[in-house]
């Protein structure tokens, strides 16, 4: 199966996330946990990352990163092979260490990325790890490296502390960690900032950009090996998109799909469009443009002439 193709360019924000093989615990003892790290440092030096945040669990791990050259392939095929490298050196050990390819899903913008970065720093509160008044007592957490006096360059938060209305003083950092273990407790606060959907999909941001993106990157949707979840959510952006872009062409709103006939000339036209162009199924489309069933609208393609002007 041909490899995943990763969407890529400068500056670009990920939430990173990888599982031990066969879900095993990588980072049982301190001293895995520290090589990681260490690793992981070496990654960001080498690659020029800035690492907004991380977290290493027993059998998986959390960054939250950003690539300032577009560079993610590379820097995490030579992150993710040292250290398993170094691993299985020091355990006398053959074979995978990891579950499959990392999961990287990219994110928005500052306020996105401040979301992630409260959904990683809590992983170890909602994993039963620690309690929530002890969130900053976690160690291989990017927030005990925060409230040290000194860090590395390359580990940076000025951008999601802004988002959140703070900044990087002693007491902004204090008034943070209340802010996490306020959240930890809130489960409707923690949905609301869609914490059930911080590992899924290939995106975290607004419908409005994922699909701006999924357009840019349109090529990487018809790539072999692409995960299902994935697949259908970039490939729903896309078909999200034409349809946008055909409803505008033509003068048509929501009011208009649902007001006018199933069979209404602009809507088969529309729909040719989007079986034509974006490759949409004709279920998505009967339901999107309220045309009745999958059916129906093979019936319509098939019996009226596409009224839509190219």
């Amino acid at each position: 199966m041909a490899r995943r193709l990763r969407v890529q360019y400068e500056g670009a924000i990920y939430h990173v996330i990888n599982r031990g093989n066969y879900r095993r615990d990588v980072f049982e003892t301190p001293a895995t946990a520290q090589s990681f790290e260490a690793t992981l440092a070496e990654a960001c030096e080498q690659y020029r990352w800035r690492l907004h945040a991380f977290a290493i669990m027993r059998n998986h791990y959390h960054l939250a990163l950003e690539t300032p050259e577009a560079n993610l392939v590379e820097g995490m095929h030579w992150l993710q092979t040292t250290f398993a490298t170094r691993f299985n050196r020091f355990r006398s050990e053959r074979g995978h260490l990891f579950q499959g390819r990392y999961q990287a899903l990219l994110v928005e913008d500052a306020a996105s990325l401040a979301r992630v970065v409260d959904y990683i720093h809590l992983n170890p509160v909602r994993a039963g790890i620690v309690a929530a008044g002890q969130v900053a007592a976690f160690r291989w957490s990017s927030l005990a490296r925060f409230l040290k006096p000194a860090r590395p360059a390359w580990l940076v938060a000025r951008d999601w502390l802004a988002a959140n209305g703070y900044e990087e003083t002693p007491e902004h950092w204090r008034d943070y960690v209340r802010h996490l273990v306020d959240l930890a407790g809130d489960r409707i606060a923690q949905e609301r900032m869609g914490f059930t959907e911080m590992s899924r999909g290939w995106a975290i941001g607004s419908l409005a950009w994922r699909r701006a993106v999924a357009k840019d990157f349109a090529h990487l949707a018809l790539a072999p090996g692409l995960p299902r979840d994935e697949l259908r959510e970039m490939q729903t952006a896309r078909w999200q998109q034409g349809l946008s872009d055909a409803l505008a062409n033509v003068g048509k709103t929501a009011d208009d799909v649902e007001r006018d006939a199933k069979s209404a000339p602009w809507k088969v036209a529309i729909a040719r469009r989007l079986r034509r162009e974006r490759g949409a199924p004709t279920s998505w489309i009967a339901e999107q443009l309220k045309m009745g069933s999958a059916s129906s609208v093979r019936v319509y393609l098939a019996t009226r002439r596409d009224r839509l002007n190219d």
